[in-house]
């Protein structure tokens, strides 16, 4: 007895074609969306290599430091709220830049429940030097966009403000 003609289902009952309105994967938004974001993501870790910081640890960084411009300390969850990552992951992230020196921790004075982060003075100089990496980087990989930057970026903005 052939055991692969037992094994694999009759080609008659499933379709043979996906029911995709799409002829070409290249015809859908969502999935040109997500290769672009795969290689933008690979050329920003890239990027972030030298400074050992992943690509969300750099997000939360920056962000930590563009709020504390205005206060010494910054809520965690209004953190999370700024950078619009997840509160509990946004907590595991603080928690490792704070083991690398770059952030730091305390309790709120004014809320028992909340906690307070702000830079290290190596977690700034860190940050600065990372920002123009990852702008580089942006630069170099948009630039193939040229005047339509622009559009792209308002295009982007339309679907990031849902």
């Amino acid at each position: 007895m052939d055991t692969d003609s037992e094994s694999s289902p009759p080609t008659d009952s499933f379709p043979r074609r996906l029911p995709s309105r799409h002829q070409d994967a290249r015809d859908s938004p969502g999935f040109l969306l997500w290769r672009v974001s795969n290689i933008w993501q690979q050329k920003i870790r890239q990027a972030l290599k030298p400074f050992g910081l992943t690509h969300v640890q750099f997000v939360l960084l920056a962000v930590t430091t563009k709020l504390a411009e205005d206060k010494k300390a910054v809520n965690q969850t209004e953190l999370a709220r700024a950078a619009a990552t997840d509160k509990m992951m946004t907590s595991q992230v603080v928690r490792a830049l704070v083991e690398k020196g770059l952030l730091d921790r305390v309790d709120d004075p004014n809320d028992r429940r909340a906690v307070l982060v702000s830079p290290t003075s190596n977690g700034v100089l860190l940050i600065n030097e990372a920002v123009q990496a990852v702008e580089a980087a942006d630069d170099q990989y948009f630039d193939r966009l040229g005047q339509d930057l622009p559009s792209f970026a308002s295009g982007l903005t339309l679907l990031a403000d849902g």
